[in-house]
C-alpha cells in the first residue's frame, strides 16, 4: 500500500454531503466548498446530466481522504493548498522564510556576542 500524499486528490467524506467529491475538490483547490457545490448544481442543470455522471465516477474512483491527512490548523490547510497549486512558489516562499529567520538569528547572535556594556550590566543584574 502506498503512503498518503497531501498533494493528491481525495474524496473528503468527513466534510462532504453525499460522496465527498465537492469537499475534496474544495480541499484540493482551496476554493470554498459552498462555491464548488453551487457550481456543481449549476453545471448539472446546464450540462444535461453529464456533470452528474462525472460526479458519480469521481465519487467511486477517487480514494477517500486518509485520517492522517486531516489538518490540525487552518494554516496547515492553506499551506498544502498552496503546495498543490504552485509547488515552485511554495518552495521559494519557504526558502525566503528560512533566509529571514537566518538573518534574524544572525542579528541576535551579533548583538549577544558584541561588546555591549549595557547588555553586560543587565546580565550581571540578573545574577
Amino acid at each position: 500500500m502506498t503512503e498518503p500524499r497531501r498533494t493528491k486528490f481525495y474524496r473528503d467524506k468527513q466534510n462532504g454531503k453525499c460522496l465527498g467529491v465537492c469537499a475534496g475538490i474544495a480541499d484540493y483547490t482551496g476554493i470554498d466548498v459552498t462555491v464548488i457545490r453551487i457550481g456543481m448544481v449549476v453545471a448539472m442543470f446546464m450540462g444535461s446530466g453529464a456533470p452528474l455522471l462525472v460526479y458519480l465516477a469521481a465519487g467511486f474512483i477517487a480514494p477517500p481522504k486518509p485520517k492522517e491527512l486531516d489538518y490540525e490548523r487552518p494554516d496547515d490547510a492553506k499551506f498544502w493548498q498552496g503546495v498543490r497549486a504552485a509547488p515552485a512558489r511554495t518552495v521559494r516562499d519557504v526558502r525566503s522564510k528560512f533566509r529571514e529567520i537566518d538573518r534574524r538569528l544572525a542579528d541576535v547572535e551579533t548583538y549577544v556576542t558584541s561588546s555591549n556594556n549595557q547588555l553586560s550590566r543587565e546580565i550581571e543584574q540578573l545574577r
